[in-house]
């Protein structure tokens, strides 16, 4: 009796990787496993057979979409090794996030970006302070992506204060959406570098992953997500408890800033500075001062963040 199954695959696939080049992992899958037919389309594989046969081979390709996913890699050799219970060879990872976009590895690269990575996986509330450049907010968002990719949270949410810096929100043109979304472009820019163009504006659609300014946080409960917020030297120390008591169960946020880029009033005293104040050495909330040494732009960059800090 011949059976029908749809397969659907983990949204964390990169499906191109997956299916190969003209579909040669598939078909090399599908060589395997002569007693089923397969129509493979997007995130959905149909598989046609006995049931035995079906079984069999969807017990290979979850061996070969785990492999996949924790690789960002797959070819006709891995597959072949994979199901003959033998285990590909994988170049070291020491310092691997995630893989990103086109191949892309994404590493904790600085002593400080290595020290984010290790305090999130036994903290709730880390805040990362230093100078322009040094990953901080980068190494954020790899962290919130690889932790949805593997399920461990429903939801990134990621979020700044709309502070001008020389600028007025009002004197900017076109709604309320295109006067924010330059605030909120380098947020934009990270994710692009780690999940593919179409699996990101689904994610987005689906509110999966919310990008928005730090007022649209009131009244809201954060559960089973990543939270990140960039800039918040720009936030009052209102504006910061307020962010902070968002924090659900199951969830984690993760505060950026740079207390040398304060476009506040000089009335105003930085959230960020406050918040640093309070929090150290209460458990369950970790603080990482990133400095020079762990600029990852330009060269140059280093020299003017330097010469800007002799004054």
């Amino acid at each position: 009796m011949v059976n029908d199954k749809i397969i659907s695959l983990s949204d964390s696939l990169d499906t191109p990787t997956f299916y190969g080049v003209n579909n040669r992992n598939m078909l090399c899958l599908k060589n395997q496993h002569p007693g089923v037919r397969v129509v493979a389309r997007g995130y959905q594989v149909k598989v046609s057979g006995d049931e035995a046969s079906i079984d069999n081979f969807e017990k290979s390709l979850r061996l070969c979409e785990d492999f996949c996913i924790r690789n960002n890699r797959l070819s006709e050799q891995d597959i072949l090794m994979l199901l003959h219970g033998d285990k590909p060879q994988v170049q070291a990872t020491d310092n691997l996030i995630l893989h990103g976009v086109n191949g892309k590895s994404i590493y904790a690269r600085s002593v400080n970006q290595q020290a984010l990575v290790r305090a999130y996986e036994d903290h709730d509330l880390l805040f990362a302070v230093g100078p322009a450049g040094s990953g901080k907010t980068y190494t954020a968002i790899a962290l919130a992506v690889r932790a949805l990719k593997n399920r461990e949270v429903k939801r990134i949410i990621l979020s700044r204060p709309a502070v001008e810096a020389g600028e007025k929100l009002g004197f900017l043109p076109g709604d309320m959406k295109e006067k924010i979304d330059p605030y909120l472009q380098p947020l934009y820019d990270a994710l692009q570098d780690m999940i593919p163009a179409a699996k990101l504006t689904e994610y987005m659609e689906k509110g999966t992953i919310q990008i928005a300014p730090l007022a649209f946080m009131r009244g809201r409960t954060l559960s089973d997500a990543v939270v990140i917020l960039d800039e918040a030297q720009n936030t009052t120390a209102l504006q910061l408890k307020m962010f902070l008591t968002r924090l659900g169960i199951g969830g984690k946020m993760i505060v950026t800033g740079d207390m040398t880029q304060i476009d506040l009033p000089p009335s105003q005293k930085s959230g960020l500075r406050d918040a640093m104040e309070r929090f150290k050495g209460i458990k369950g909330i970790q603080i990482i001062e990133f400095n020079e040494r762990d600029i990852v732009r330009h060269p140059l960059v280093k020299q003017i963040v330097a010469a800007y800090k002799e004054n």
